[in-house]
């Protein structure tokens, strides 16, 4: 029957997840356990799979191949560590982790297990970016001068006010950019190249009862020397799709979500066209933008195939524990800045306690 899938947390994300897993070839969900025992009967109800009120117990289940992690963000770790002990493989959701250190526990645990962990950045894999990057490795754009990454979403008092962890330095691990705007910074990086340094404005201007940013102004200087900025917001009513602009000396591409709206090159080719025709209005969600459950699972079936894919050649997928620590940490430095008032220098040398950012975000 291929590869048994457990998915640890029943929450919203988890039925995408199930979905996924339904689209792919060889993978099959087996079961679902959540530390609300309501949650996992309610999750297995749905989607026929076995619930689980011990976490220990489903890791025990040798029907049990690959465990995803739908828990909060800052409670990734635990999970991961006994699911990579149990010698399952492992995919979380972003963020790896909220912290580098706990980043790394995951990274390291997974190589000592010999067992592979994959970080979910399921835009990576939609038709835009794939031919973006192309036309990068490609030399269309010239001279690579800038690239931007806007994430104007908006979220309502209510949208915090559901979940004691939203909002929260301590599970959330930052607002705007940890938590919705890491899928851009992610595709940011991975299309321009390393981020070399970083300054940063941030601060919470419109919501309540949250310690963490709801706006986000970063400028970026990436090691090619190319420059960049990323906003993000949570109170840009009413919530706009995510867009990523590239530019060169010789051409420029702007994707907004699943569409191309701008693919124009000094040295046109005869695929241009095509690529124009056949990337244009191919967005049929709201992208997340103003509702976070407006999003299609056709981009996580995608990276789990890629997963598959891996397991089975014993080589690295495409998104590792190494490659879900970068935006992790992008965005660590980003803070760093705001808080500091000067440019950060990446790789970062420390991991900055951010919980001492809830005080000063008001």
């Amino acid at each position: 029957m291929g590869y048994g899938f457990g998915i640890v947390g029943c929450g919203m994300i988890a039925g995408f997840h199930e979905k996924a897993i339904a689209d792919v070839d060889d993978a099959h969900l087996v079961a679902g356990f959540d530390v609300v025992p309501a949650s996992a009967d309610r999750f297995a109800q749905q989607t026929g799979c076995k619930p689980y009120h011990d976490m220990s117990a489903l890791l025990a289940n040798d029907q049990i191949d690959i465990v995803t992690i739908c828990t909060p963000s800052g409670a990734h770790l635990e999970p991961a560590l006994a699911a990579i002990q149990a010698g399952k493989h492992v995919i979380v959701e972003k963020p790896l982790e909220i912290t580098l250190d706990r980043c790394d526990q995951i990274i390291r645990a997974a190589e000592q297990n010999d067992v592979v962990v994959s970080a979910i950045f399921p835009s990576r894999f939609h038709a835009p970016a794939v031919e973006i990057k192309r036309a990068i490795d490609g030399g269309r754009f010239g001279t690579v001068t800038m690239g931007d990454a806007y994430v104007k979403w908006y979220r309502t008092q209510e949208y915090y006010d559901s979940g004691a962890w939203r909002g929260t330095w301590q599970l959330d691990g930052g607002g705007a950019l940890m938590n919705q705007a890491i899928h851009s910074v992610d595709l940011l990086t991975w299309l321009m190249g390393p981020v070399s340094s970083v300054s940063a404005h941030v601060a919470r201007l419109a919501h309540e009862r949250i310690g963490v940013e709801d706006t986000a102004v970063a400028t970026l200087r990436f090691r090619s020397g190319a420059l960049g900025v990323i906003e993000a917001s949570t109170a840009a009513y009413p919530g706009f799709l995510k867009r990523i602009e590239i530019h060169g000396s010789a051409g420029t591409a702007v994707m907004e979500e699943e569409d191309i709206t701008v693919w124009d090159f000094a040295e046109p080719t005869d695929e241009d066209q095509l690529i124009r025709d056949r990337l244009a209005g191919v967005t049929q969600t709201g992208g997340g933008a103003s509702d976070p459950a407006a999003i299609g699972h056709h981009g996580h079936a995608a990276q789990f195939r890629d997963v598959v894919g891996s397991i089975q050649a014993g080589t690295f997928p495409a998104i590792d524990g190494h490659e879900g620590r970068r935006s992790v940490e992008i965005i660590l430095a980003i803070y760093q800045a705001a808080e500091t008032g000067t440019t950060i220098e990446l790789p970062l040398t420390a991991d900055p306690d951010l919980v001492a950012r809830a005080a000063e975000l008001g």
